[in-house]
């Protein structure tokens, strides 16, 4: 079914379905030789949430023997974004910024398994039954968060900066956000309203890290090679009816007009800030389309 605006999901349909992909990803990353990441949770927040094909993904069964290239790029690609966010907290949090945002928080563990800085406290904000459910099966696993986490239950479509004022988020001092895999999810004026937002509540010195998403990027060729690629190895996802696509502005220059200085990690030096090759085949395109970091004031 293709997305509304005003539709909804769990952790295993929908929208939600990829946040349980990405972190199935992650497990797999995790179980290789010499792995770039480490995220313990991954394997048990998938495996609660019971899609088979995520459940093989994170344990490395899918149809890869077919398809050997795949799940190497498949764990370098999500090292990659994930050692991005990772690293751009821990300089977020040397530089003495103590208040850290995850919008559309998924299945991030990030607030159990970062070595934070002292007094650091991690804002999630994500559907009401998506932090329910990773709050519980943390839970249950004894996992306990490394910073102090406040939770803000709260769609995106709605009034969340009011949510996270709620929560004790003090728009007085800086804070680092990021919006990891997310601005595709979003129409082109939800974007901008959530980067406006985000610049409304910041502080001189505030951070922000996300993806470099513009309309070059989002088409639907690019959704249906992404569609086509998953499901050689198994996956049912169709990202052609998640995505949104058509003019929007891009998150680079959205934020230079509004106060931040913005900088690009291309793809290529992303690889190989990691020791990785980028990928020469189709999979280059799909790799994305780099990443952002910005600064306000």
């Amino acid at each position: 079914m293709a997305r509304t605006d005003h539709d909804s999901w769990d952790l295993a349909s929908s929208v939600g379905s990829t946040a349980t992909w990405v972190a199935a990803t992650r497990a797999l990353a995790t179980i290789q030789p010499d792995p770039l990441i480490n995220d313990p949770y991954a394997d048990a927040l998938v495996k609660a949430v019971g899609l088979d094909v995520c459940n093989r993904m994170a344990d490395g069964t899918l149809n890869f023997d077919a398809h050997p290239l795949e799940k190497r790029r498949t764990c370098e690609r999500i090292a990659v974004r994930t050692r991005f966010f990772d690293d751009f907290f821990s300089a977020a949090g040397k530089a003495g910024i103590l208040q850290a945002v995850i919008l559309a928080s998924g299945l991030d563990a990030r607030a159990y398994r970062l070595d934070w800085a002292a007094d650091t406290v991690v804002f999630e904000i994500d559907q009401p039954q998506v932090i329910e459910f990773k709050t519980a099966t943390l839970a249950g696993l004894g996992a306990a968060p490394t910073a102090e986490r406040r939770t803000a239950s709260v769609d995106l479509r709605g009034d969340w900066p009011e949510a996270l004022r709620a929560r004790g988020f003090d728009p007085t001092r800086p804070a680092a956000w990021i919006a990891e895999g997310l601005l595709m999810y979003l129409p082109p004026e939800a974007q901008d309203r959530l980067l406006d937002n985000i610049t409304a509540l910041s502080a001189p010195g505030s951070r922000l890290a996300t993806d470099n998403i513009d309309s070059t990027a989002m088409t639907g060729d690019w959704a249906r090679r992404i569609t086509e690629r998953s499901r050689r190895v198994g996956s049912d996802i169709d990202a052609t009816r998640l995505f949104y696509f058509g003019e929007r502005n891009s998150a680079r220059d959205h934020l230079a007009a509004h106060g931040w200085s913005v900088s690009v990690l291309s793809v290529a030096d992303a690889y190989a800030a990691n020791g990785f090759a980028r990928p020469e085949d189709e999979l280059a395109s799909l790799a994305g389309p780099g990443y952002l970091t910005a600064r306000l004031g």
